[in-house]
């Protein structure tokens, strides 16, 4: 099915080379040209993560092309026999029916403190669920792409082997050996996901880090500062926006 709109693989392309200006080869501009023209994903609204150099499709990203695709329903359940309220796993299976009378397409999606973020710790019935949806979506509408809410992203690193020689907080500032995404990725997901505006998270950044560009800071002030903008943005966002505007330059201020 191509996209409704014609120019969405263009605009998709040029927002992508603002928000994740060093991480499209040409590999990856076809991948998102291909997804734009057939799916209908749109980076501007949300519905595509660019993830140490892969594409992911996200949860609302999901739920709009069920829409355009006018999906009949969804119908989920908790599987209580292998759900664990105790320890916090939770497991739901996932029906999508893509027309009346249609057999529909199963999904399985569980959760548990292990394999979320710690800045979700609490959530673990609803991510669950979440994922289930995002799985029985993905096998509806053949989108063979991960969605970023299966993704324990935002998990904290596991602590270095004592054998092995500890990587220094200097060097390699966006790197991912030891398979989590990249810091400048997560901040990315991060500024999506409250609808903040780039560069003035940039600025505040770099005074929270005290360089004059973020990219001089050292990585663990940068891990530093995305977990505090993580915990700010979810518990009082309409301060973190206060706190963003006090960076904006005086022209725009006054407009």
């Amino acid at each position: 099915m191509k996209s409704e709109k014609p120019n969405l693989s263009k605009e998709n392309a040029e927002l992508a080379r603002i928000v994740w200006p060093d991480g499209l080869g040409c590999a990856v501009l076809r991948a998102l040209d291909s997804l734009s023209r057939r799916y209908g994903l749109s980076i501007a609204l949300g519905d595509l993560l660019l993830l140490d150099g892969k594409w992911y499709v996200t949860h609302a990203g999901l739920l709009r092309t069920a829409q355009r695709r006018r999906c009949h329903g969804i119908r989920t359940s908790l599987q209580r026999d292998v759900s664990d309220p105790i320890a916090r796993r939770w497991v739901f299976k996932a029906m999508v029916y893509k027309t009346p009378g249609a057999r529909g397409f199963v999904g399985y999606g569980d959760a548990d403190p292990s394999n979320v973020s710690s800045l979700v710790r609490g959530s673990e019935l609803r991510i669950a669920e979440t994922r289930a949806v995002n799985r029985a979506l993905r096998k509806a509408y053949g989108i063979g792409l991960c969605s970023v809410e299966e993704l324990g992203y935002l998990s904290p690193a596991p602590e270095p082997s004592p054998r092995k020689t500890s990587t220094p907080s200097h060097s390699n500032r966006n790197g991912s050996g030891n398979g989590q995404p990249r810091l400048r990725d997560r901040l990315c997901l991060l500024i999506r996901q409250h609808q903040l505006d780039p560069n003035l998270v940039k600025r505040y950044a770099a005074d929270f880090c005290g360089t004059q560009e973020l990219r001089e800071a050292s990585r663990d002030l940068v891990e530093s500062f995305i977990k505090t903008l993580a915990d700010q943005a979810t518990k009082d966002r309409d301060g973190l926006i206060c706190k963003l505007n006090s960076y904006a330059p005086v022209e725009a201020v006054k407009s």
